[in-house]
């Protein structure tokens, strides 16, 4: 029976122009499922049809918790070349965590060894703390390389639910998810479960990142959505 999953920090609502649902309505979905906490993540400028950077500014009109459901303030930021370059700017410092993540809008796949490299750069900007979903074949990389860094950086690996329904637009999701949490397993990392929810009833969705992960074997305590303290791991300043 699967540990029972505490908070999502990957969810979008209809600000990042290609989601179907408000924060509102996500809210009562994640109340619906049990969770502690929802983090909102809308994407960056940089994604066509996404929020500005006024929208995010103006996440300090939040309330703490709505419901009883503490909101966190999130922002999925675009890796923008090989470097490890962000397009999140300035406002990142407001959000309480960053994801940063590979999008085909933003970056085109490189070799194994680019994509690599682009991953651990982001890593190395202080205001990120999750890698998102890492588990798209489009972007071959080393992922022993990837699980090593970020252990030494203190980020934490998404393992992504949405990368591995039938409905993704990633390429061999359980494949290179199961790949990455071997290393993680191997390396000692951490993981961090997403649903990456583009509509409400994805909220706090992780079945199918669950399963991979039971049949991996890999251990409850390097699941950080499995306890209150996993998530003050990822929201800690670096």
């Amino acid at each position: 029976m699967p540990v029972k999953s505490l908070f999502d920090l990957h969810t979008h609502t209809v600000a990042s122009g290609h989601a179907y649902s408000t924060l509102k309505e996500n809210l009562a979905a994640a109340k619906a499922k049990g969770l502690i906490a929802m983090g909102t993540s809308d994407h960056s400028p940089g994604m066509p049809g996404s929020a500005e950077k006024t929208f995010f500014q103006n996440y300090r009109i939040f309330p703490k918790s709505v419901n009883g459901i503490r909101l966190l303030k999130g922002m999925e930021v675009n890796i923008t070349d090989f470097e490890g370059n962000l397009d999140g700017g300035q406002v990142m410092r407001e959000m309480e965590y960053v994801i940063a993540s590979l999008h085909s809008h933003s970056i085109q796949p490189g070799s194994a060894e680019e994509n690599t490299q682009a991953v651990i750069g982001a890593m190395k900007n202080p205001w990120v703390k999750i890698i998102g979903h890492l588990d798209d074949g489009r972007y071959p990389m080393d992922y022993e390389k990837v699980v090593q860094a970020a252990s030494s950086f203190g980020v934490a690996l998404e393992l992504n639910n949405s990368s591995l329904l039938d409905s993704s637009a990633r390429e061999n999701g359980r494949h290179w998810g199961r790949i990455l949490i071997q290393q993680a397993a191997i390396h000692h990392s951490y993981i961090v479960m997403g649903s990456d929810a583009h509509i409400w009833c994805d909220v706090g969705r992780m079945d199918e990142a669950q399963k991979v992960i039971e049949e991996i074997s890999f251990p409850n305590e390097k699941i950080l959505n499995y306890t209150q303290s996993g998530l003050e791991w990822i929201l800690r300043k670096r």
